[in-house]
This record gives structure tokens, sequence and C-alpha cells, in this order.
């Protein structure tokens, strides 16, 4: 068993005490830094980075080494699991992602497999985590990420991002069947590629369901949690973290999970999480990004508040989304500073 020199993370999550509540960031690794976009200038683009194993290895550490935070979380991409599965995508500069081909209907099926070699599709991803394993040097713990499928799903049927993911919606109503096809390819390799990302070094993973919040209940059951579902109860190897932004009316679904911290966006109260969701399991967030954009007094007041609303009990600081871009890393830190200073009584 592994010995960390800064294990606190791993401490929470496993219900154990600890001295104070740790703290990391959703996109931590890369995006607000300088140093973060020196590496990239040099580079053709996102994607460049994203299969470069040792820069990638370099931008994860970054966040631990600049701004202290308590984990790290290997720099790759979502959508890394569509393009392995047939789909290619690009990552166009100031539009976002785009695919040339789309999965919308029985004969489109053929564009994908969930039959492929991890290894092979995605190796560069593996190599980039046992390159950061070995930077690291035991220092603090490695997250390792996959999207959720009715997230990863959203972009292989839209083709694009959207406000809506009406066309991808469409096919859930309009074609069920078909919608479940794709999910449960989506998973088959999800759960081969997470599995894959501990076997190189994660240390915990964590499934991102970015669009959760775009259904309604009874869809989100059908469509989506019963897929995390699956992708939960597969993975036995590390703690498994759940977040799906915007589903507070899965609250308790979700706490029925196999799976040891769900992460919580702003738009969720920390008390009601905490009465729906329970006490058996670590909660993850939720400090709205965009606080980060106030006066050093003003981040540091509602860091307070967000820390005191935790009480004692189980919870990993973070944000409730990923850190915005043109955020001043100068307070990123204060925020982090704050969680630091603050004492579990």
């Amino acid at each position: 068993m592994t010995t960390y020199q800064n294990d606190i993370f791993l401490r929470m999550i496993n219900g154990e005490k600890t001295e104070r509540f740790p703290v990391w960031l959703m996109r931590q690794a890369g995006r607000i830094l300088p140093e973060y976009r020196a590496v990239r200038s040099s580079l053709s683009g996102f994607k460049e980075l994203v299969e470069t194993p040792d820069l990638a290895a370099e931008v994860t550490i970054q966040p631990v080494d600049i701004l202290g935070v308590d984990a790290a979380i290997i720099f790759s991409d979502i959508l890394v699991v569509p393009e392995a599965m047939g789909l290619p995508y690009q990552m166009i500069e100031k539009k976002g992602p785009w695919f040339e081909n789309t999965i919308r209907s029985t004969e489109d099926l053929s564009k994908i497999s969930d039959q492929i070699d991890i290894e092979d599709r995605l190796g560069y991803v593996l190599e980039a985590i046992k390159v950061t394993k070995k930077e690291l040097n035991n220092r603090v713990p490695l997250i390792g990420f996959a999207g959720a499928p009715w997230t990863i799903f959203c972009y292989m049927t839209e083709g694009e991002g959207s406000k809506t993911f009406s066309k991808a919606k469409r096919i859930l109503y309009s074609q069920p069947d078909l919608a479940h096809k794709i999910l449960d390819q989506i998973t088959n390799v999800t759960i081969k590629y997470l599995k894959a990302q501990i076997a190189a070094g994660a240390d915990v993973v964590q499934v991102f369901d970015s669009w959760a919040g775009i259904l309604s209940p009874s869809t989100y059951s059908e469509f989506g949690t019963k897929y995390v579902r699956r992708i939960c109860e597969a993975i036995n190897e590390v703690p498994v973290t759940v977040f799906a932004k915007g589903a507070y009316y899965a609250r308790k679904e979700l706490s029925t999970l196999d799976c040891q911290t769900i992460g919580i966006d702003w738009n969720m109260d920390i008390e009601e999480s905490r009465r729906i969701i329970g006490m058996e399991k670590t909660l993850q967030g939720n400090l709205d990004p965009c606080v980060l954009y106030s006066d050093f007094n003003t981040i540091e007041k509602n860091t307070k508040n967000l820390l005191n609303s935790f009480g004692n009990r189980r919870h990993i600081a973070n944000l409730g989304h990923g850190v915005y871009p043109d955020t001043d890393p100068e307070k990123v830190k204060c925020f982090i500073e704050t969680v630091k200073a603050h004492s579990i009584n």
C-alpha cells in the first residue's frame, strides 16, 4: 500500500479523521496558470497536449507545485473515449469540441465499437498517468477520470456543444432502444478505460456527468444513473467520485450508488444535500467559481462560510464546477490557503 506525504484527500474519502478539509479544484490542471500557457503555446493545440504524455504529466503536476492542492487530476479530456470508439473530434479554439461524424440512427452504430484495445487507443493517457505518478513521487494522490455515459452520448449524437442538446434528447424519446445501445457501448468502454487508469496508477477515479441537469428526473434515472451505477459497481479497486452537475433532483438516487464521494454544484445547498445523501458518503464542492472574481476579503469570507457549512462532517472543499480560465491564480491561492488554514474541531 502506497504511503503519501500528503494523504488527507484519501483519508477524508475513506471517512477517517483529518485535521482539516482537503482541497483541490476541477480543471485545476491548466487553464489559469501562466506556466500551463507556456507549455501550451509551444504546441499545435489542446489535443497535442492531451496526447503527449510527458507534457500532460507536467501540467498535471503544476497545480500541486504552484497552488498547493491536496490531489492532482490527470490532464486529459472526456472526449478521448468517443474518439477511441471511432468518432474523432476536433477542439476548435474559442468554440469547443466538434465531431465530423455523429450517431443518430441504428445504421450509424457501425461507426463505433466497444470492442477496442484500450492500451492501443488510449495508451497516451495511461502513459501520462505513469509519468505523473513517477514525478509526483508520492507527494499527493492522483485522480483519474472519465465522462459519464449520458454526457458522452450528448457529444456523440449532437456533434458539438449545445445549450439544450435537443438532438441528443430527441433520440431518448424517439429512439430509446438506440439510445440504450449507444449508452451500453459507452459504459463498456468507460469501465475498461477507468480500470486501465487504475492499473496505471490512479488512486481515485471521478465520473463527470456534465449534462445531467438537462434531463427530467425520470429520464435521467433511465438514461443516466442506470449507467453510472454500472460503472460504480464495476470499479472496486479504488474510491469512486460521481459528479452530476445540475442533477439536484437526483441526489437521493445518487446516494444509493456504490461510490464513496458525491460532488455537488453551487446550486445544491450543503445542509440539504447532507440530509438527502446521508452521513455515509463524502461530499465534494461547492463554491461558485465566480466567487473567485471578487476581492480577496470576499473570497476569504465566502470560503469560511462554505467551510462552516460542512460542520465536522466528511467533505472535500472544491468549486461547484471547473475553475474558469480567466481567474486570477492568486485568487485561487486565496481560496486554497483559506481552506488549509481552517481546522476541524
